[in-house]
This record gives C-alpha cells, structure tokens and sequence, in this order.
C-alpha cells in the first residue's frame, strides 16, 4: 500500500472515531465549552462580522501537556532514557557527558536541570546516524511497548480524549490543524497521524541537523547529534512563520513557553482564540501549574488572566481525561 494510500486511511479512520452529531461531546457545558463553540461559529459563518476564508482558519497546538500527558516526565525523555541505556556500552564517552550522565544514573534532577535543549541532545545522540526511516520505526517500536507508570497505558493513549474532539470539530469547520512542540521533530512525525489526526507535514518541532547520504546506492537522510533548533518559547512563533508563513487564529498551549506563541496569535486582527490547558486533576491525571519541574505555568497563567484568554480547567470542563479503555 502506497504511502499517500495510508495516509488518507488513518485520517478517514480518526474521522470517524471523533466524530459526533454534538460538538465536543467528552466538555462540560460551561464557559470554556461555550467560548470554543462561539469562536468557530462566529468565523465560520458567511457574511458574519468575523468570517475568516478557509485559508486563514490555522490552529497551532503545542504538544506535551497539551495534547497528551508530560508528567511525571515528558515521553520523549523516557524514549531518549531508554535509548541512552540500550546503546551506552557503544559510548563510553556517555558517562562522564550530560544530559547522558544524568540519563544512565536515573537523576532526573540533573535532566531537568539540562531543560528543552538537553530532552533534545539526549534524543540527537541516542538517534544519531540512524536514517530517518529507521528512526521511525525505532520510535513506534519503543511506543508499542512502552506504557505510563502510573495509568499502565501506553503513551499514546495517555492523549486527551476532549483535545482530540477539539481538533476533529476545528477541522470538520475547514481549519488546517499543527502541532507546534518543544519536542523533536522525528520523534513526533511517526504516530501523529494515526493518534491526533495531524499529518507529519503539519508538525513542527526541535530538529537535528541532518545530512544526505548514499547507502546500498541509495539517497537517504540520516540524522546527526547536532542539534539544528530548539522549538520553544519565542522560536515557537519563528518556526510558524517560516513553516507556515500565516499568523494562527486559534492557539493552544499549557506551559510558559508557549506563552510567546499565544501573545503573537492574540495579536493578530479580527477574532482570536487562545487557551491554556491548566492540570487541576490530580486524581484523574496531575494538578500542577507554577512550580512544576515539566511544563511550568506561572508566566502564561497570569497573562491569560489579564488577555481574558480561555484557561481549561481540566477538573471542571472535561467529562474524561483519557479516551475510554476499550479503544486501547
């Protein structure tokens, strides 16, 4: 089966799953439900004062935290702990080198330490000179198997089953929907098709430099350990801009360093809509927000409260968290 074949075969499967005579069926009715409704209506109906053409409708969502789970650690940093470990007896050099230090004596303390850039140079290393296919299939492989310590999940069900509802209902109303993450970049394309709907071209993210090659007399792009772009705070807005070249009307976050991306999107003309995802649910996921060591909420929190911005509270305005159990 061809690749664009497969493609339009996991969207037409996520379609149907998330669709729903009633928009945003798993949000408490409320203000937060009523203010998403509200924006997409209003610029998506013809001849109202804030249509918006199709071509302009972009919604940009930031990923850890917002779209699926980043506690008690991002995924991508237990992925990049688990690589270190398998591959450390090939590099010696790793043990006396951080983030890798860090990442072969379990001190999560020294990889926070290390922020976005070392969650980034730990994924360059353990990935460096793998073309990116077999990266890809190294990446699926370790999410068939991986599961989250505490729901016994595997991380791409600990997604957020009223975001995915979000993203269906935004682009049954014609928006073209990205992902916008700290995270690297081919660490994401291989599943975000198949769990959020977003197709690889439509992510953006941490990337490392890359280089062509030829092996068995074939081109192939293989990745390296440098690091190319770390995808946070105020690079947010750079990458949209120079992927996607239009300021979004709908912007999505749950962290600081989404912060900028909201700013720039609430900045822009005519109706806009942002929002922060805030963790208020330690029962049936985390409550955190200002100190938190993964996708601290201090800065962002003030601010929606100044902007009038929609904040989530995840305990009061989602009926679940995660999608049901018999979809696993």
């Amino acid at each position: 089966m061809n690749v664009t074949r497969l493609s339009l075969l996991f969207v037409l499967a996520w379609n149907v799953v998330y669709a729903s005579p009633a928009p945003l069926p798993d949000w408490n009715p409320g203000r937060t439900r009523s203010a998403i409704i509200g924006f997409v209506e209003a610029v998506t109906e013809p001849g109202g004062a804030g249509f918006v053409p199709v071509a302009k409708r972009i919604a940009v969502f930031d990923n850890d935290g917002t779209l699926w789970c980043e506690q008690p650690a991002y995924p991508q940093l237990v992925f990049g702990l688990d690589r270190a470990k398998a591959l450390a007896a090939r590099h010696l050099e790793w043990h006396s080198t951080e983030p890798f230090k860090s990442a072969l004596a379990d001190y999560l303390g020294g990889l926070v330490a290390t922020g976005v850039g070392g969650l980034n140079e730990l994924t360059a290393g353990t990935g460096a000179g793998q073309t990116v296919e077999e990266y890809a299939q190294t990446v699926r492989g370790w999410l068939a198997t991986a599961k989250h310590p505490r729901f016994g999940r595997p991380y791409t069900r600990c997604v957020y089953e009223p975001m995915l509802e979000l993203l269906a209902y935004l682009r049954a109303h014609r928006f073209e929907t990205y992902i916008v993450s700290g995270g690297e970049l081919e660490f994401m394309r291989p599943w975000t098709e198949e769990i959020y709907g977003v197709p690889p071209e439509r992510v953006i993210g941490s990337t490392v430099r890359t280089r062509l090659e030829m092996r068995n007399g074939k081109p192939v792009v293989v990745l390296t350990p440098k690091i190319d772009c770390i995808d946070d705070g105020a690079q947010k807005v750079l990458s949209i801009q120079r992927v996607i070249g239009r300021r979004p009307i709908v912007a999505f976050g749950n962290s600081d360093g989404d912060l900028p991306m909201l700013e720039w999107t609430a900045s822009g003309p005519g109706l806009r809509l942002c929002a922060l995802v805030h963790h208020t649910d330690a029962k049936r996921e985390y409550a955190y927000d200002r100190t938190a060591a993964f996708g601290r909420l201090d800065k962002g929190l003030d601010e929606a409260k100044r902007q009038g911005w929609v904040v989530v509270d995840m305990k009061n305005d989602w009926k679940r968290v995660f999608p049901p159990r018999k979809r696993l």
